[in-house]
Parts: C-alpha cells; sequence; structure tokens
C-alpha cells in the first residue's frame, strides 16, 4: 500500500465538487444505506479526508474510518471536528484491520475512490478482502467502487491535464494525472498525480506523489470476492464507463 501523505493536504482539489460536503458524498450511496438502520456499525476502510466517514456519521451511524495514511486519518479527525460527528478515526491498512477490530462488528463496510488497485497484487487484494470480509456480520454487505481498469490499460501510458481550474479553499488549482502502464496486467503500475496550485499574484505552487498500484479485471475480482465469502448483489460494472461500484453480501 502506498501513501497519499503529500496530496493529504491538497486532496479537496481531486474530490468533484458535487461530493465534496460530506452530506452529499454519503448521499451518492444512497441505495445501499437505505438498507441499514440509523444507528448501523459501518466501517470507510479507505477514509482518504473524510467526506464519505463524516456524511455518514451526520446521519447517525456508528462510523470507523480507517486508511494506511496518517496524513489522511489526521484530517479526516478535523473534518469530523469541523462538522460536529462523532466517529472513530485509526491509521490501519487493509491487513491491520482485523488486529483493530473484532470479526463480525460492521453492518456495512466501504472500500471507495478507487483504492484497492494500490494492495499489491492479487496476494494483497486477497488479504485486504479477506480483512474487509472477516469484519462483516453475516448479511453485511461490502460497498467498493473501482476504475475500470480494462479502459485504463487500454489507453496506455499518457499524461492527463484537466481542462479546467478548481477552485478549492480560495484558491484554483490544475490537476495532473502520469500514468506509467506496465506491459502485463500482473505488474507494478505506477500514477503520479500533481496539484499545481495558482495563487492571486501567478506563483505556482505544486504537491505530487507518485504511488504505485496493481490493476485487476473485472471478473478476476468477482472470482476474489466469492473466494473470501462475500456474494456480488449489485454491480455497475460498464467496460465503456470510467468507474464502477460493486455490492458484496457475506453469505
Amino acid at each position: 500500500m502506498t501513501g497519499y501523505d503529500v496530496l493529504a493536504e491538497v486532496y479537496e482539489w481531486l474530490i468533484s465538487d458535487a461530493k465534496l460536503p460530506p452530506a452529499e458524498f454519503a448521499a451518492s450511496f444512497d441505495d445501499v444505506l437505505n438498507l441499514l438502520p440509523s444507528n448501523a456499525h459501518v466501517l470507510d476502510c479507505s477514509c482518504g479526508t473524510g467526506q464519505l466517514a463524516v456524511g455518514l456519521a451526520g446521519r447517525g451511524m456508528q462510523v470507523v474510518a480507517t486508511d494506511a495514511s496518517e496524513a489522511m486519518v489526521r484530517r479526516t479527525a478535523e473534518l469530523s471536528e469541523e462538522f460536529g460527528a462523532s466517529l472513530r478515526a485509526v491509521r490501519a491498512n487493509w491487513e491491520e484491520l482485523p488486529d483493530h477490530f473484532q470479526d463480525n462488528t460492521f453492518d456495512m463496510v466501504f472500500c471507495v475512490g478507487n483504492s484497492l488497485h494500490h494492495a499489491a497484487g492479487a496476494t494483497g487484494r486477497g488479504a485486504a478482502l479477506e480483512s474487509m470480509s472477516r469484519l462483516l456480520r453475516p448479511g453485511g454487505r461490502l460497498v467498493l467502487t473501482s476504475r475500470t481498469w480494462e479502459l485504463v490499460r487500454a489507453r496506455g501510458s499518457r499524461l492527463e491535464i484537466s481542462d479546467r481550474l478548481v477552485r478549492r479553499n480560495g484558491r484554483d488549482a490544475v490537476v495532473v494525472y502520469r500514468w506509467e502502464i506496465a506491459p502485463h496486467w500482473e505488474e507494478e503500475h505506477h500514477i503520479e498525480i500533481a496539484i499545481a496550485q495558482v495563487d492571486a499574484t501567478g506563483l505556482v505552487l505544486v504537491r505530487s506523489e507518485l504511488l504505485s498500484c496493481w490493476p485487476y479485471r473485472y471478473e478476476e475480482l468477482e472470482v476474489e470476492l466469492h473466494r473470501v465469502g462475500l456474494q456480488t448483489e449489485l454491480s455497475t460494472f460498464d467496460l465503456e464507463a470510467e468507474n464502477y461500484m460493486m455490492v458484496a453480501s457475506k453469505v
């Protein structure tokens, strides 16, 4: 699993306008949240800067937010304080989750924001999914979002520069992605993400981070979910869509 400690300070520029408010981020999952009681126990195990976790806590759910990045966990705690939301924030990577929480603890586990590809290959991904499954109660659900890696790989190595400025906290920035696509699926790939902030004087401040990732085919993910005792209930996978969501229940 790789860092995000540098990008944590500017992560807002990577979140869409529609999902920046915590309540709106949570509302984007209304279809699955409506399956839960208002006081459900929920884990966001790739919490980032906390928009989803804080939004869920605002609905009265018992929320735990975890991330492998200490900086992300700190920012999540700050956001929860800003919104007066009650949640627990813990630094832990996926494989460490069973060290912090008992099996069968949560009604729902979220792994969203295209996070799973940071698990190191099929072995790391399987271990991550095993941890998430262990923490779910029988009948509980894993909600996972992913890039469509079939599309990402087909486009090859490239540089993507946003076609408009993104404004956050009174500052504008250009978002840049640089993709290093390895020859084979199972090899380590890289994404370098850069946020180039422009201040009122025209000065440019760049924060960037090179992140490792291991892509996977949709069919592989389905098999891996089944292997850890999770059955796919819902999938929005489409080979022509940039992202998809899967909801899998614990058998």
